[in-house]
């Protein structure tokens, strides 16, 4: 029996949630052994579009009930959103291809090509799995790797009446419409968010790593959650460093005593959870013995790495911004999934780029973001803003119900209204601001600290509507330059896919790449920051760690034109005069 406070008396629904790289798929295999263990009968449900549930018990699993036959009563599934979202897509636009104009099923799939859509359609694969259906009847517990997000549910929420009205093409551009083809009906909907929301069948757990700013989006993600009436959470920070590997090493010392301030000064909305802390392993969670040990709070021994990494040598990012600044202005872009340091690498750009004497504006649109802390202080040539989400949705609600608003009646109105309280309303609002400063990058650069992905994804689909429309209205006589044209434009846009030496986050950063592919984005270059392996080490726990980031190394040469590789330091890049040492780091 564990004594770890998340499974105490587990209710039959456990939701593991956090971003990419946390470790849920991990933890979330352990917990479903550990139940099992204990004479349960469990499901292990992936919806990770980067899952690799298969791969740490070493079987093929797929979008089916599989039995793990060296864990008995284990069966696992993995829904793949990518596959739900193509079937949910077909379902959709076969019944008209044929019978409606080309340029009509074009537009319908493009509204159906964004990220909402694989959201909605991983949901509603896995319905049936939270409403009791005769498919789980037989398993004590189901255990999800990767909850839905409140994004997913706050759209479920929303009312069936606006169908109708947004058909009518009296609603304004939101998300809504991957919803339309949703086949089971809003009751059962109803009941699944329902389920989610009872303490005594589902239970949250939100997965931190021990870092300040990781720590402050998974609040957000708590209050989140809480403000949609699923209040039963736990917290596991993941990945502690063990304090017996600081008296060995400088690095470890500096990284346990960063660790132990982020813990201290957790944020005051987490405080009232109850928090499992989780030991950094030195080895790779894969295979039952591994996955046994995770969970388990005794003190391991590690072996010392027989791989030779003290020689590695790769480039850096000062490689990198000097190719930049040739062009003398621009739009470079930092995308990639929370937690992977693209603000603090988006501030090192911008104060190098600066130093250079080019002019240069840094913004964000992410709102975990603190450009001011990062930089601390001012600089010749740099400029700094932040597009704040909420205001920008305030001003575009207000803009849409003073223009389309005005011509409905009373019911038509209260629909619009409802419909500018979809999630996806704020990435349009923060489409518009983040369109007004990409033109500047004529005259200078512009790094921008984009918001996680999905996010960015969204607003990239606002993009290319937005492109749609003014290329229909322009026709061909006219010119005209859209800022999906810019980001299209490799001469006049950079983006740098920034990355962890970690399976997941690589995964996730291939998947995005494939993402902006599809919009005829290319990737510039790839970055990955914190890596241990080009980091002289003497901690035996941090050598084998930085042998395991080998193979993600060589994974994302493969992947990207060009990288650099940013090692874990000792000193947090806080200031002008680390953020311009970090550039050279090596």
């Amino acid at each position: 029996m564990t004594d770890r406070l998340f499974l105490k008396q587990p209710p039959r629904f456990l939701f593991f949630t956090g971003k990419g790289g946390v470790g849920k798929t991990s933890i979330s295999c352990a917990t479903a052994i550990q139940l099992t263990d204990e004479g349960k009968k469990v499901l292990l449900v992936s919806t990770d579009p980067a899952s690799n549930v298969g791969q740490v018990f070493g079987v093929s699993i797929g979008n089916q009930i599989t039995p793990i036959s060296a864990v008995l009563g284990l069966s696992a599934l993995e829904i793949d959103p990518q596959v739900a979202a193509q079937t949910y897509r077909d379902r959709i636009v076969g019944p008209v291809r044929g019978l409606l104009p080309e340029a009509v099923v074009n537009s319908i799939e493009e509204q159906l090509s964004g990220a909402c859509t694989t959201e909605i359609a991983a949901f509603d694969e896995f319905t049936e799995l939270l409403t009791d259906s005769t498919l789980t009847a037989a398993y004590d517990h189901i255990v999800f790797d990767t909850a839905p997000t409140g994004h997913t549910i706050r759209l479920l929420q929303l009312p069936g009446a606006w169908t109708g009205f947004l058909e009518a093409g009296k609603g304004d551009a939101s998300c809504l419409g991957p919803l339309a083809g949703l086949e089971k009906q809003r009751s059962q909907y109803k009941e699944a968010v329902a389920a989610l929301a009872d303490p005594k069948r589902s239970r949250l757990i939100l997965v931190a790593r021990p870092q300040a700013a990781t720590l402050r989006e998974v609040a957000r993600t708590h209050q989140e959650l809480n403000s949609i009436g699923l209040s039963e959470q736990y917290l596991i920070v993941n990945g502690i460093l063990p304090a017996t590997e600081a008296a060995q090493d400088p690095l470890a010392a500096a990284i346990n005593q960063r660790e132990q301030q982020a813990l201290a000064e957790i944020p005051e909305v987490l405080k009232k959870l109850p928090l499992d802390q989780i030991e950094l392993k030195a080895f790779n969670l894969v295979g039952l013995s591994a996955l046994r040990q995770l969970l388990s709070k005794t003190t391991n021994s590690y072996p010392v790495s027989t791989v030779q990494i003290d020689d590695l040598k790769l480039p850096n990012l000062t490689i990198l911004i000097d190719e930049i600044a040739t062009e003398g202005h621009g739009l470079v872009m930092l995308m990639g999934k929370g937690g992977v340091g693209k603000t603090t690498l988006a501030a090192a750009i911008a104060v190098a780029l600066a130093k250079r004497g080019l002019p240069v504006h840094l913004t964000t649109s992410d709102p975990a973001a603190n450009l001011t802390e990062t930089l601390s202080g001012q600089l010749d040539n740099l400029s700094v803003s932040r597009i704040n989400p909420q205001a920008e949705t305030e001003r575009y609600r207000q803009q849409v119900l003073e223009s389309k608003g005005v011509l409905l009646d009373t019911q038509g109105r209260a629909l619009l209204e409802e419909d500018l309280r979809s999630p996806c309303t704020e990435e349009i609002a923060v489409f518009q601001a983040f369109s007004r400063i990409i033109l500047e990058a004529g005259q200078k650069f512009v790094i921008m600290d984009t918001a996680p992905t999905g996010h960015t994804l969204l607003l990239l689909d606002a993009t290319g509507a937005y492109h749609r429309e003014v290329s229909r209205q322009a026709g061909t006589a006219e010119h005209y330059l859209t800022p999906m044209m810019q980001l299209q434009d490799p001469k006049q846009t950079k983006v740098l896919l920034v990355t962890l030496a970690e399976t997941t986050p690589v995964l996730e950063a291939a998947n995005l790449q494939a993402d902006l592919r599809r919009a005829g984005i290319e990737p510039w270059a790839w970055v990955i920051n914190n890596c241990i392996a080009v980091t002289p080490v003497q901690s035996s726990l941090l050598k084998q760690r930085a042998a395991n980031e080998l193979p993600e190394i060589n994974a994302v040469a493969k992947h990207a034109t060009r990288f650099a590789v940013i090692p874990l330091l000792q000193e947090e890049p806080i200031g002008l005069e680390r953020l311009l040492a970090l550039a050279d780091a090596h």
